[in-house]
Parts: structure tokens; C-alpha cells; sequence
């Protein structure tokens, strides 16, 4: 079995709850917190990109966006 290379997230800071990630030979991302390093959440890259977006606070669109959205219209 292959030895996973689990790199800790460097929004966690040190002392605190860490989120660890690592990638699967087969490709699969693994997440795991520190509090219970046994308990591996399996996702693939799309999902992943999925659920960082929907936990990222909304931002609204930047001025060049509005600007190009209000040109479409």
C-alpha cells in the first residue's frame, strides 16, 4: 500500500484544529481534521471545487464583471 503524503492546510493555524489533504494514487482527494485523523472524507477534484465555493463567503462581482454582464443586457 502506498504511503499517503498528508499536508496540513495553511488556513490552520498552529495549536488549532488543522484540516489535513492528501491525493490518492488513483487520483481521489482525502480530507481529514486532526481532532479524529481516522475519520477520511474521499472526494473528487470537482467536488471538492464545489464545496470550497459554497462555504467561500459571497463576493460580489468585480467592477469589470458588472460592467461586461450590463454591456450583455
Amino acid at each position: 500500500m502506498t504511503e499517503l503524503n498528508w499536508q496540513k492546510s495553511t488556513y490552520s493555524e498552529e495549536g488549532s484544529a488543522c484540516v489535513y489533504v492528501a491525493t490518492a494514487p488513483t487520483g481521489t482527494i482525502l480530507l481529514r481534521e486532526s481532532d479524529a485523523p481516522e475519520t477520511i472524507l474521499t472526494i473528487g477534484a470537482r467536488q471538492l471545487g464545489a464545496l470550497i465555493s459554497a462555504l467561500k463567503p459571497h463576493r460580489p462581482a468585480t467592477t469589470g464583471a458588472r460592467r461586461a454582464a450590463s454591456r450583455r443586457q
